[in-house]
This record gives structure tokens, sequence and C-alpha cells, in this order.
């Protein structure tokens, strides 16, 4: 657990009260929380330093107008470790740069640690249902595999980063032996940031329709495309990380997806819960002057050999 003392510090103090008291009701309308998360954040991101930092748009990985990514080049940068980013949207909507600064923020911080930052788009349910997803993870690590080095980056130190519904992709790509592919040798660990790890349609769930609409509508088949079915079947480093807010269920199943790794490998994976944060500002803060999840990131980064 994150000290809850060094967070939301970025925020002015009536702001981040406000943010308090969404918290415990965040469940009941996620939608206007998290825009309402992103009008506070955006001009704290916006602001934040860019100098030095060289930024490719839109170059396509793939064929669709949506595979497309970004990357973001430190000055200097050689053979650094790549950070890839995967956005949330509850596979339905959602974009790599939201409103020109969110999601940019989180590629713009970890470039301004010395790595290339990759920020990567993907097509939705609509045009791509499961597996979809994961399938263009796939074939934008196969691109950056191929082309990072370019750019600076070290194509055999790859980090992939997944929030929410990116989070499932990230995990399907890594942990599900049925997709045809391993993950490539230069992915070294992967961050699932608030994921999805396993498909339901609970009454509860507020995204339950954007669940079936990616997974399909035959709920027979949920327990076994989800990632959690999954979790034994790679030894890749993982690192979890989940907001005291969540949308509702997805704090536990990052705790039970830890469970299960831990049942397979022995050992407890790392794991972090972001304390007074929720669903969306655990990413939106990056860059705005809070380092705590960030910072433990990096030293999962690290801890890889």
């Amino acid at each position: 657990m994150i000290d809850p003392t060094r967070t939301l510090g970025s925020l002015p103090p009536e702001q981040a009260a406000e943010l308090e008291r969404a918290g415990p009701v965040w469940g009941t309308d996620i939608n206007r929380f998290r825009d309402r998360v992103v009008q506070m954040y955006t001009p704290l991101v916006a602001a934040a330093p860019k100098e030095g930092i060289a930024v490719a748009r839109d170059l396509p990985y793939g064929g669709s107008a949506r595979q497309v990514l970004d990357v973001f080049t430190p000055d200097g940068a050689r053979n650094a470790d790549v950070a890839v980013f995967v956005h949330g949207g509850a596979f339905i909507r959602g974009s790599k740069s939201a409103n020109g600064h969110i999601y940019d923020n989180v590629s713009y911080w970890f470039a301004r640690q010395g790595l290339v930052a990759v920020n990567m788009e993907y097509r939705l349910a609509a045009e791509a249902p499961f597996p979809g997803g994961a399938d263009d993870v796939a074939a934008a690590v196969r691109w950056l595999a191929r082309r990072v080095g370019e750019f600076g980056g070290n194509p055999r130190r790859m980090f992939l980063i997944g929030h929410s519904a990116g989070g499932t992709h990230v995990a399907t790509y890594c942990f599900d032996p049925r997709r045809g592919y391993a993950p490539d040798p230069g992915v070294r660990g992967a961050v699932l940031v608030s994921a999805r790890l396993k498909a339901d349609t609970l009454p509860g769930n507020p995204n339950a329709k954007a669940v079936e609409a990616y997974f399909g509508s035959d709920a027979s088949r949920y327990e076994a495309d989800s990632p959690m079915a999954h979790a034994a079947a790679s030894d890749l480093p993982v690192m979890v990380a989940i907001a005291q807010y969540e949308n509702p269920y997805l704090d536990l199943y990052g705790l039970e997806f830890c469970q299960r790794l831990a049942q397979a490998r022995g050992y407890v994976p790392r794991f972090v819960q972001l304390m007074r944060h929720n669903h969306t500002s655990i990413v939106a803060h990056f860059d705005s002057g809070e380092e705590s999840l960030g910072r433990e990131i990096l030293d999962f980064f690290r801890s890889v050999p």
C-alpha cells in the first residue's frame, strides 16, 4: 500500500477533497466521476514540462485507423527500457490521447525518467471483439521489436502497462496460451493497473453491456476467456496495481489474480494499492507532480534482470 499522505498532493485542496468525497460512491456514477477527474488533472499535466522529449505520433502498426501508436523519446535515449501504455475505455471507447493530455501524461512521465515511452491505440469491440484487443497488443509489440531501436529503445527490454480494458488486453496477450502466439521475448514484464481480469455481467457492474460487447453474449465462455483463468500459464514478471476506489469488482479481481499467481509461482507478486485514488485518477495523476505509483513501477522494471 502506498502511503496515503503522499497521494493527491498535486491537486488543489478543494479538488482533493472533492475527489475523496467521490471515492466511496464512485461506483454509482463512474462516467460522471471519470469526466470530473479528467477535468481536474488536465491543467496539471498540461503544464508539466515537455522540453527534451520528441514525440512521433500516429505511427501505423496495422491496417486499421485505430492501429496506431505514439513514441516519446527523451533526448539522448540509447538502448533505453521501453514502457508501452495501453489505455482503457471499457472495450467500447477511449483513445491514446483522450483530450490531448490524458493519456499522453503517462508517456511523458516515463520519458522524463529516461525511458522510451509508447502510447498505443487499438481497435474497439465493434470492430475487433475478443481477442481483438490482445491481437492488437501483439501486433504493436511486433512492430516495436523491429522499430523501437530507431527511437533509442531496447527491443529486448519492453514493459507493457495496461489500464482497465487495456489491462485485459495486456493480460490476455501475456497469459492466454490459446491465442496462438507467445509474448515476444523482448517483453520483460507487465503492469496491470485497475485491470478487468475477469469478464462478468453482474448486476453491479456498470460496464456489463460493454463487457458483453467485447466478450460476446455467451456468458458460458466468460470464465475461459478471462485472463484470470490463465494466471498460471506464464512466469512473466507481473505487477498488479489497484485504486482504493475502483469500478465495481476490479479491485477484487486484482487481488484474486495475485492469489492465483502466488499459488502457481510460490511467491506473492508485486502488488500496490493506491490509497485515496480512484479508477481514473490512478493513471490521470501521472505527470501532475505526484510520483508514488510511477516510482513503484520504475522499481519493478529495474528489478527485472
